[in-house]
């Protein structure tokens, strides 16, 4: 009916007005009576910017600021250069265009390149075979007052071998305490390999030439990476996280003394769950064994009591570890703790 009405009206009144007045949109009143697809549109031809650079300025412009002379400068810097020698050949928006038309925008400088380090891959399968060590702050009474402990982990038993609590961090220090853990250890030639991270005690040199001179192999974390040395900072989360810790210490004795209280609960009384809650004093002079054993009889005991609690299989005590790695190998399936 609408487009008999249009038909009636248009002629007199025009498309437009006919179907205004009866309200029915143009659009699509015209797509029910096309009878032919829309005519192909002409293909569009980009008029050349008649201000544009020829192909030969552009040319010119590129080689001048890859030029030897002028390749680490900025096209500001060259097109200031240019203009003191007498010579105009665009402005700096112009150069940027040019070299934004090659991929050649960004930093254009030199840059050093450092070879990729080394991640390191260490496994201990028993106590006095992989050494961790590190020095954390300890707060003092007054602002910007700190004492610094030196820690030494052994990564398989956990068991802390060596500490020492300093107003200062050096290497003379660190020297020292390492010298006297090694010894009191009865560490041979060949037998420990010691692993820190990148701090200036641990890579200065009389730590190196007495690890040397000790047959003590050294390794140490990558740069900015905090979990290749995980065993000393989780230790450090122990300390800190105690619930006796003090926000800070009043004096070093203080300190001293809480160090001392600590590393004697942690090395002989705590549990620790990476070596199947035993104590790392336990772990690292080969009484676990003994322990574990023990348990298991009490676990028996109570299977045989009353086996009907266990549901799944008669209870077992927390494995030992067998080996322990830093960055073990995907590609590697042994057992881990």
């Amino acid at each position: 009916m609408i487009d008999e009405a249009i038909g009636e009206l248009a002629p007199v009144v025009g498309v437009k007005a006919a179907c205004r007045a009866l309200g029915e949109p143009r659009a699509r009143h015209y797509r029910r009576h096309r009878t032919s697809p829309a005519p192909p549109r002409p293909e569009r031809v980009p008029a050349p910017q008649p201000r544009a650079l020829s192909e030969v300025e552009r040319k010119e412009i590129r080689r001048i600021l890859n030029s030897d002379e002028h390749q680490d400068e900025a096209p500001a810097t060259v097109y200031a250069k240019l203009l003191d020698e007498g010579t105009y050949l665009g402005s700096v928006s112009t150069m940027y265009r040019v070299l934004r038309s090659f991929g050649e925008v960004g930093d254009r400088r030199r840059h050093a390149t450092h070879p990729a380090r080394k991640k390191p891959e260490l496994v201990a399968s028993g106590p006095n075979q992989v050494y961790s060590w590190d020095i954390t702050k300890l707060h003092g009474p007054q602002r910007w007052t700190y004492y610094y402990l030196y820690t030494v982990i052994d990564i398989f038993s956990r068991y802390v071998p060596g500490w020492m609590l300093a107003h200062a961090e050096n290497a003379g220090l660190a020297e020292t305490l390492l010298e006297e853990t090694i010894t009191k250890q009865g560490i041979e030639r060949g037998q420990l390999t010691i692993h820190s991270d990148r701090g200036s005690p641990m890579i200065a040199k009389p730590v190196a030439h007495l690890l040397a001179d000790l047959g003590v192999t050294k390794s140490h974390s990558r740069p900015h990476t905090s979990n290749d040395n995980p065993f000393i900072e989780s230790h450090f989360r122990t300390l800190k996280y105690r619930p006796d810790f003090p926000r800070a210490f009043g004096c070093y004795e203080d300190a001293h003394a809480h160090c001392g209280r600590f590393f004697t609960w942690y090395n002989d009384n705590h549990r620790h769950s990476g070596i199947g809650f035993h104590t790392p004093s336990d772990v690292h002079y080969g009484r676990a064994e003994l322990v574990r054993s023990r348990r298991a009889d009490v676990l028996t005991a109570a299977y045989l009591e009353h086996p009907e609690r266990f549901v799944r299989r008669p209870p077992v005590p927390p494995p030992l570890p067998v080996t322990v790695w830093i960055n073990r190998p995907e590609e590697d399936a042994t057992t881990t703790q």
